[in-house]
């Protein structure tokens, strides 16, 4: 899938590997950056394995710089998780992320997902408001982040 997005900064969103090099690199200033808010916060999802990710995309530039990243991963039931879903700062307030999200729940369809979900931590409130803007619901901590007390989960009928 590659969508094409105009507006005031072009980017395409394309499914790439979740291995691939661009993805790990978004992951890694990622986790750079949860680890400012958090201090050096395990992950406490189910381990991610390349051949896991069901389906996982990456936004680019018009010159091919990543943008952003975000991947799907099953849970039970059919549902899949939102997981790594990243966007760089200075590439925020483009689209990339509703662009990203809408990839990533277009795949879950396609995928015959009743529903998507989602965890964050507490403090990312700019990421909990941009998932409940997107229609998603909080939860309660399920699976690994049930007994988290930072965990913040949301869901998504689809």
């Amino acid at each position: 899938m590659s969508i094409a997005c105009p507006g005031a900064q072009s980017f395409t969103v394309v499914q790439e590997p979740f291995g691939s090099a661009a993805a790990q690199r978004l992951r890694a200033a990622a986790r750079i950056e949860i680890d400012s808010l958090y201090g050096r916060y395990p992950d406490r999802g189910a381990p991610l394995v390349v051949d896991a990710a069901a389906a996982h995309f990456v936004a680019r530039d018009t010159e091919g710089v990543p943008l952003g990243c975000g991947g799907l991963f099953p849970v039970d039931d059919g549902v899949y998780e939102i997981r790594r879903m990243f966007v760089r700062s200075e590439a925020r307030g483009s689209g990339i992320a509703v662009t990203l999200l809408r990839a990533l729940e277009e795949a879950a369809v396609a995928l015959g997902a009743p529903a998507v979900v989602h965890e964050t931590g507490a403090q990312q409130t700019g990421t909990i408001r941009f998932y409940e803007r997107e229609g998603f619901n909080r939860i309660a901590p399920f699976g690994p982040y049930a007994d988290n007390p930072l965990s913040v989960c949301l869901a998504k009928i689809l």
